[in-house]
């Protein structure tokens, strides 16, 4: 399994939007071969969202982040939502 960890830094009071944003987006992924699942962390402290998704495997996740849908999904970015930067964490799993 392939496990990847996308860190965002929401801009200071707009956590609503950037949760709301989630709970409207297109579920293109949810459809993507090896997709596994998704789930979006609001963090205990700070700003930083952590947005966490599983995939059968690295080429499964290589084909999202290279596919038309996975273009649509991220132009829809409300503008000043976002600190910084997001952050990726690439992982594979070993163990269950």
């Amino acid at each position: 399994m392939f496990i990847v960890m996308n860190r965002i830094p929401v801009a200071e009071g707009r956590e609503q939007d950037f949760e709301r944003s989630f709970m409207e987006r297109d579920r293109a992924v949810n459809q993507m071969p090896g997709f596994i699942d998704m789930q979006v962390l609001r963090p205990a402290e700070g700003r930083t969202y952590v947005v966490l998704t599983r995939w059968q495997t690295r080429e499964a996740f290589q084909n999202w982040t290279q596919s038309a849908a996975f273009v649509a999904a991220h132009r829809q970015q409300s503008p000043g939502l976002v600190e910084s930067r997001p952050t990726l964490e690439i992982y594979e799993a070993f163990s269950d």
